[in-house]
């Protein structure tokens, strides 16, 4: 049998700069108000894969980038997606993240959304210091997108009717956006054509839809201990995402009243999260949204192929199996 596809070669040829990465993430999240670093180093802290700094590394290496922009910038990326997980943790009243007690338990609401406002701050103070204007366009336009797609979220919470293209505007909002974002500025420190940008960020967003896609099945078939989180939160919190978008269309009027009941009415009893799970297996809902994941991580295998083969290039296809392999 082959080796399961794993994101450790990406991290060998990248583990150097990520090092200098770590080291501008800790200088730069310290603060003369305590509470600031103590809460911030507790999710950065919390066991993270960097895998969106690792892109732009990787992305910058891709585009034979020989300098050290690429460093604070991916720092930057880190700071945006920190902060985009302390609010959504409040939004969503989480408890875990990988494994361990949100911020918001910790310190409560308001404590873990203003630190993720200062984070958000602190991610633009060093995309200006790094002075490219490309790149603050890139990703301030990224944190907008990221934005809309949380309020976007919040209207099709407890919603059966929503569609699966709503559903995918959703995601590729509130994820792969940033995804996106982090491979287009490695080609733009590097100074590469257009063309070689757009390739990097096709390849970000196709990643990042994938990733979602997995991490939503994830959530109704992994155990809690495999995945850091407390199975069933999207169901508890009436999220409605494409397992529960397949598995409703596809059951009966007697399962829809279920789903109705459970997502839009939030009225939910002991054995419920079992029989969504049932359902869902039943209609075959994960394997497809698992297979949805397979189509944009081909997407993205593709976008990679305007690149010359090489050892950046092989692991960032391997992170591609690694992102949708989760799954089994």
């Amino acid at each position: 049998m082959s080796a399961r596809p794993s994101m450790a070669p990406l991290q060998a040829l990248v583990g150097d700069d990520l090092g200098r990465v770590n080291e501008v993430i800790l200088r730069r999240m310290d603060s003369r108000v305590a509470l600031i670093p103590q809460l911030a180093g507790h999710i950065i802290a919390a066991g993270g894969k960097r895998l969106r700094p690792m892109l732009t590394l990787a992305a910058a290496r891709l585009c034979d980038y020989d300098g050290v922009r690429h460093i604070p910038l991916a720092a930057s990326v880190e700071f945006i997606h920190t902060a985009t997980l302390l609010h959504d943790d409040v939004v969503d009243e989480s408890d875990l993240r990988r494994g361990n007690a949100t911020a918001n338990v910790l310190w409560g609401n308001q404590a873990s959304v203003l630190v993720g406002d200062f984070l958000f701050s602190r991610a633009f103070q060093v995309m200006v210091e790094a002075g490219d204007m490309e790149v603050l366009r890139i990703l301030s336009d990224a944190s907008a997108v990221i934005a809309e797609g949380e309020v976007l979220q919040l209207e099709t919470a407890n919603n059966t009717a929503t569609t699966e293209d709503a559903y995918l505007e959703v995601i590729s909002a509130k994820t792969a956006a940033l995804f996106a974002a982090a491979c287009r500025i490695g080609a733009v420190v590097a100074e590469r054509p257009v063309a070689e940008e757009t390739a990097l960020e096709s390849f970000g967003k196709n990643l990042g839809i994938a990733f979602q896609l997995v991490d939503d099945a994830l959530d109704y078939a992994a155990r809690e201990a495999e995945l850091g989180k407390t199975i069933g939160d999207d169901f508890r919190e009436g999220k409605v995402t494409l397992p529960v978008v397949l598995a409703f269309r596809r059951g009966s009027e007697d399962e829809r009243t279920f789903w109705r009941r459970c997502i839009e009415a939030g009225e939910q009893e002991d054995g419920d999260l079992d029989r969504a799970v049932d359902l869902i297996r039943l209609h075959g809902a994960l394997d497809d949204t698992v297979e949805r994941a397979r189509h944009y991580g081909a997407m993205a295998r593709d976008a990679l192929g305007l690149f010359p083969d090489g050892a950046v290039k092989r692991a960032l296809d391997e992170v591609i199996d690694f992102c949708i392999e989760r799954a089994h």
